[in-house]
């Protein structure tokens, strides 16, 4: 069974939006050709394709982490890490392959090295006991600007999100 026959919807998650308001990922697994996965993020709803295909949906606001990896016969053609947050319909979005419509993107890296150093930053992020989903987005701008000047991000700590859900939980 395909398409929305073969929705699943996970319980009292997606109440009172409907499909043109969540963030499309697209996600294919061909094992050792292309493979595309969610680091963390919490989807409201899944579309199984095929085998090798799904969609999961994401609300307004939600952040999550798209990993897309591709090789050929000479090896890896493509490494790379995104840290999106899905928009509301209408609002601005920069476009991404296999996100629809788009999304704000907090981080992109390329290349494996730093897809790798991005997946420890991320590992270590929930060694301090702290969802990524929950991390200030303007933690993960940092960390891009830091990997895009070849620099080390600073340390997301337990004291650093304290103040971030304070700072949300005022207004600020």
């Amino acid at each position: 069974m395909t398409g929305l026959a073969a929705a699943s919807t996970r319980a009292g998650r997606a109440a009172g939006l409907t499909l043109d308001d969540l963030t499309q990922v697209e996600l294919t697994w061909i094992e050792k050709q292309v493979e595309h996965w969610i680091r963390f993020g919490r989807e409201v709803r899944e579309q199984v394709l095929d085998r090798r295909r799904r969609i999961l949906f994401f609300p307004p606001g939600a952040t999550f982490a798209l990993v897309r990896w591709a090789a050929n016969e000479h090896g890896t053609v493509l490494s790379r890490l995104d840290i999106l947050r899905a928009v509301a319909p209408g609002d601005a979005c920069q476009t991404l392959p296999t996100v629809r419509p788009g999304g704000d993107i907090l981080l992109r890296v390329d290349g494996w090295p730093k897809v790798e150093r991005m997946l420890q930053h991320i590992d270590a992020i929930e060694a301090a006991s702290i969802d990524p989903v929950a991390v200030a987005p303007d933690h993960w701008r940092h960390v891009h600007n830091r990997f895009a000047a070849g620099e080390t991000p600073r340390a997301y700590t337990m004291q650093r999100h304290r103040a971030f859900l304070l700072a949300r939980r005022i207004g600020a």
